[in-house]
Parts: structure tokens; sequence; C-alpha cells
């Protein structure tokens, strides 16, 4: 229950704080790239040598480069917004009905591997549950701030997508107890897949006449710290 219950919460937070501070377009990239520091530092502690050290890991590179390409495709549905990119396309060509499956299915696929957790409270989870906050920052900014529709209008349609992804790494948690735990590293090599090419998207993108982002650099190292720091908290809980 803690786990589903942290799942949604991290998703309504980030809404939340998206809908009320949504226009502050800065505050939205660097929730992103803090993130991306955090999620590449659990994906490369944490997702990869667990999937590398299980019996199957000769064939699981594969895996890795499905996840990569899955999450490829599912961004042509979203248009980008695990990147932070909801400004650089026209809000009309970006369907609430495309991003609700290409988001649903992110999030369902993530929730896959919780089932076989051995702690309810696992780097992976705080890796998901990270990830989740600035991509709902953006969800809610983009559903609740939306020019030319009134808000009785675009209220029930946000919602229903709202609740859809907050509830998406649950049901994909509740399909998981499903499988055969053999199958727990096939998932996480997936996931690694998609953990590494947005976390890394939002890293290196190029910045702008290539100069030097100190404050781009200090916040992927922040997250990397903080990642690194949940990691030996969970390698030594005592």
């Amino acid at each position: 229950m803690i786990t589903v219950l942290l799942l949604i919460l991290s998703v309504i937070t980030g809404v939340f704080l998206g809908k009320h501070f949504g226009k502050k377009e800065k505050l939205a990239k660097n929730l992103l790239i803090l993130s991306a520091g955090f999620l590449i530092t659990i994906c490369l502690n944490e997702v990869f040598p667990q999937v590398y050290t299980s019996a199957e890991s000769n064939n699981l590179g594969i895996f890795v480069i499905i996840g990569v390409l899955l999450q490829m495709i599912l961004e042509a549905l979203t248009k980008g917004f695990e990147h932070g990119h909801f400004h650089h396309h026209s809000e009309h060509n970006i369907l609430p009905a495309a991003l609700m499956v290409g988001l649903f299915i992110h999030a369902f696929i993530e929730g896959i591997p919780l089932a076989n957790e051995e702690h309810e409270i696992s780097p992976y989870l705080l890796g998901i549950v990270f990830h989740n906050l600035p991509i709902s920052f953006i969800l809610g900014a983009f559903l609740f701030n939306r020019k030319g529709e009134s808000k009785n209008t675009s209220s029930y349609p946000s919602l229903l997508i709202v609740a859809l992804f907050a509830l998406a790494s649950p049901m994909g948690m509740l399909l998981g107890n499903y499988f055969h735990p053999n199958l727990q590293p096939y998932f996480l090599a997936i996931v690694g897949g998609i953990f590494l090419h947005i976390s890394s998207v939002i890293i290196f993108e190029s910045n702008k006449n290539h100069n030097i982002d100190w404050t781009k650099i200090g916040l992927v190292v922040s997250g990397v710290s903080l990642a690194l720091i949940m990691h030996l908290f969970h390698q030594h809980p005592h």
C-alpha cells in the first residue's frame, strides 16, 4: 500500500504544482534536470547491476535497446513531454488522447517490476517517484493552463488523464504479480532502457551556443548525489 500511495501522490503533487506554478518554465526545466541526474544514477547504480547479475543476463542487452526504442516511439505520442518540450509544439498538435496513451504505457511498464521488489521502498521505486514529479508538473501545466479553453470544458478530460497516469504504475505492478519472477530482469532491462534514454536526453541536450551551463551541471550533480545517498542508505539501513 505504501508503494501505491507514493506512486499516486507523486503524480498528484506534480500536477498540483504544475497547475499553480506551470507558467514558470525555468522551474519545470530545473526539476527535469535534477530528476534526470537522479534517474540516470538509479539506472546505472541500481537497475543495470540487478539486470546484469541475474541468471538471464546473457541476452538482456537487447531488452535495454528495446526500452530505448520503445521510449522513442512513445515520444511520438507525448511529443517529448518527458523532456519538457511542451512549448516546442503547438498545443493543438498534442492531443489529450495521444498524451493519455503515451504516458499511460510509459508509466504502466515502469510499474511492472515493482511487483517483485524485495523492499517496499526501494531505490527503483524512488526513481519512479522522483521521475513522476517533473513529468506531472509539466502535465499539470499543460492540461490546466491551455489557452483558448475554459476550465469547464477542459477539466473533466484533464482529470481523466491525470487519474489514468496516476493509476498506470500501480496497475502495472498489479499485472506484474501474475508474471513469473524469472521475467523480472527482462522488464527491468526494458525500463532501464527507458530511464537511460529519458535521462540522457535531458542531461546531454545541447546548450544554447554550447556554453557551459553551471546551473545545469549543479542540478545534475545534486540529483546524482541525492541518488547516491539513497543508495548508501539502502545498502546500510542501520
